[in-house]
């Protein structure tokens, strides 16, 4: 049937959804408008009153709905693929990431924490949820910082209502009707559209927590509309990693683990590498086995056999790279390899290294978001980590050497949430992920992302009536 047909049949207002490697409609989703989240909410709030009451039911609805995401993966990962563009591969460890996920704070509960401090009182925490939360996700990973915000969200007793960016609505709205599967009613709600939907969610003055992944200043956007109910917000915005590669670096043996750290998902990685400091000494070999594997990726559309490297998900995506690259060449940088678009239908873009790049050029103090990636030479360790900290975001960063002391020396002095050692952006479930400076407000993941969703109401007793 088609999308007129549809909507003819009383499906409401629809909006096209493209396939990034071909730029083309391949499927639509409800275009809600910001007057039908009255009713939504309303329903996540009158759902809360029961979800909270029993934390032994949530885990085990949780881990039953870990189980109905993996037996529905095949059908996630190729319609997540379809609408996101990465390879076909990488939407599988997704969706492997997302029931993980929710099995991880499946398995944590608000517990009761007693008091002491010399009084003839028993003082103690009771922690309780917030209420509905609204959950703002991005068009990077849809369906892993979907439940990188609802399964703490759930666990601690809230209901979540997801808004999915209108790039990529589809595999969100599956992984809602598969995790409802093992879910009381209306705990969780998908809802899908065009702006201003997200800002009105954000608003609702029936929500209590809005979680928002994205740029900064959407991220800003987000906070002025959720002051205006005074709900608790957390931010996780843009980063522009660095890795700072030191002189005693083994750069052959490296070299993989850097590139796919820059251009996993073509990219689009909040915490990707983004801009590479190299030694004088080793600039020029830094710069050729960097292009090398750049040269000899395979780029093509997610659901073909051998891609590595998928489309840019996006078209203004797609022309905010290309902006950015130009604006590099002109100020007189250097395509190593790459530079520009592909000659084939959909938003794919030449893997690109950029050397020789002019320092206060846009793709190194902003972020690119998408496969390209400068490499600039330093001096001295002290220049390099100046450099590395002279951005306004502080998402990860990195350093790279074969003396271990004297890079994690090297890594103490960064300003960021997170800084690794030899490897970038991995990630454990059970850490917690912050940014400073414009990279974020509050905090995920772990105990302390579980947290986030509660809040303490204490009990003072006398010991005596």
């Amino acid at each position: 049937m088609t999308r007129a047909r549809r909507a003819a049949a009383g499906r409401g207002a629809r909006f096209a959804v493209l396939d990034p490697a071909t730029g083309e409609a391949f499927d639509d989703a409800p275009d809600q408008r910001p007057e039908e989240l009255d009713a939504v909410v309303d329903r996540a709030h009158e759902a809360w009153r029961g979800w909270r009451t029993d934390s032994v039911a949530r885990a085990t609805a949780l881990s039953a709905a870990a189980d109905a995401v993996e037996t529905a993966g095949a059908d996630l990962a190729r319609l997540l693929t379809r609408e996101q563009g990465k390879p076909l591969s990488e939407s599988y460890a997704e969706i492997a990431r997302t029931a993980a996920r929710l099995r991880y704070f499946a398995e944590l509960a608000p517990r009761v924490q007693p008091i002491t401090d010399g009084r003839p009182v028993r003082s103690e925490i009771r922690w309780r949820p917030l209420g509905p939360v609204a959950a703002i996700v991005p068009w990077n990973f849809p369906l892993q910082l979907a439940s990188a915000k609802i399964a703490p969200a759930l666990a601690a007793g809230n209901t979540v209502v997801v808004k999915p960016s209108p790039f990529t609505p589809l595999a969100t709205r599956l992984l809602g009707s598969v995790m409802s599967t093992a879910l009381p009613e209306d705990v969780l709600m998908i809802v899908t559209g065009r702006e201003p939907l997200g800002a009105a969610l954000a608003s609702h003055p029936g929500i209590r927590h809005v979680t928002f992944t994205g740029s900064v200043p959407t991220g800003r956007a987000v906070a002025r509309s959720a002051a205006a109910s005074l709900a608790r917000v957390t931010l996780e915005l843009g980063g522009n990693d660095a890795a700072v590669l030191l002189d005693d670096v083994d750069v052959e043996r490296i070299a993989d683990r850097l590139f796919w750290a820059a251009f996993r998902n073509c990219g689009q990685v909040c915490m990707a590498v983004k801009r590479v400091y190299a030694p004088v000494r080793l600039y020029a070999q830094v710069v050729e086995a960097l292009a090398h594997r750049a040269k000899t990726t395979v780029v093509g559309a997610g659901l073909a056999p051998g891609s590595r490297l998928g489309p840019v998900n996006n078209a203004p995506q797609l022309a905010r790279v290309e902006r950015r690259t130009a604006q590099a060449l002109a100020a007189g940088a250097r395509a190593v390899t790459g530079g520009g678009r592909l000659d084939r239908p959909g938003y794919f873009f030449a893997p690109t290294i950029l050397a020789d790049v002019p320092p206060d050029s846009p793709v190194v103090t902003e972020e690119q978001f998408g496969p390209v990636l400068p490499v600039l030479p330093y001096w001295s360790v002290d220049e390099a980590v100046e450099a590395a900290n002279g951005t306004r975001f502080g998402l990860g960063g990195s350093v790279w050497g074969t003396d271990l002391d004297a890079a994690e020396a090297v890594a103490g002095r960064l300003e960021c949430g997170t800084a690794w050692i030899n490897h970038h952006a991995e990630l454990s479930l059970a850490q917690p992920f912050a940014g400073v400076k414009e990279s974020g407000v509050g905090v995920a993941g772990g105990p302390w992302g579980f947290h986030g969703n509660l809040r303490p109401f204490v009990v003072h007793r006398p010991e005596e009536a």
